[in-house]
């Protein structure tokens, strides 16, 4: 995407001496301060994956939501996914899952993440550019398909849209894991996240998880987790009751 650049009122500059006589050259860029991978990112911004069918896009959109600290993929329906192009970054995104997009919102809207917004990405109507920055808090993204764009279930647990920017003739669209990766950019901007350290000319790449769950499949929710086993020892706990109280009544 072409930002909107403000220009002078005499136009563009003729020439670069122009340009060299218009400013003066910016100064250096210092190395951003180290940041600890572990410190969290708020306001948190997740994104959902819903009906992309091309698994090179999603590997794609998870290589920039770990590079712009996207806080959860979200995927709905399926538990599996291949992030093929990801080039490893799949590793360091926190996937999610719920089973239907009612779900999702019911759960992202909820405590812990307390999403204030759901905001399609398409070129509708009704949409904003992404560059107002439409957010007052914990925010969600969905994208539609690469050839449809989204329908009218995705549309529906939406609370908003937004849109990109075009400025040339070529194309009606841009592809959805760069118009994703766009989208994270901007969210990040105006959440202020603090930037990865930098060592050269590349970021930091940080230690690599363990894995505690198959390759290319969304582990279980740890507080689903725990609340199966809490419950598991509920029942346990129950069952011995009965069967104490049980021999009593056999021993009278």
């Amino acid at each position: 995407m072409s930002s909107e650049d403000a220009l002078a009122p005499g136009g563009p500059p003729s020439s670069r001496d122009d340009v060299d006589d218009a400013a003066p050259s910016p100064p250096p860029v210092s190395p951003a301060a180290p940041v600890s991978p572990a410190a969290p990112l708020t306001p948190a911004c997740y994104f959902v994956v819903h009906n992309i069918s091309k698994k090179h896009n999603v590997g794609t959109i998870a290589r920039c939501a770990t590079a712009f600290g996207v806080a959860q993929v979200v995927l709905i329906g399926s538990k599996s996914y291949n992030t093929f192009g990801c080039k490893g970054s799949s590793a360091f995104v926190d996937f999610a899952h719920y089973p239907t997009l009612g779900d999702a919102r019911r759960g992202l809207m909820a405590p812990p993440r307390n999403v204030t917004k759901i905001l399609g990405v398409e070129i509708c109507p009704d949409a904003v550019p992404i560059e107002t920055h439409p957010f007052d808090g914990p925010c969600a993204f969905i994208c539609g398909n690469e050839g449809e764009g989204m329908t009218e279930q995705q549309k529906a647990i939406c609370d908003g849209f937004v849109y990109v920017r075009q400025h040339g003739p070529g194309t009606a669209s841009l592809n959805v894991a760069v118009t994703a990766s766009i989208v994270m950019h901007h969210y990040s901007m105006w959440a202020k996240y603090p930037e990865r350290e930098r060592a050269g000319e590349k970021y930091v790449v940080g230690e690599r998880p363990q894995r505690t769950h198959k390759r290319g499949t969304v582990g279980e929710d740890p507080e689903a987790v725990r609340a199966r086993r809490a419950k598991k020892r509920e029942e346990a706990a129950r069952a011995e009751e009965e069967e104490a109280e049980a021999g009593g009544r056999e021993t009278t």
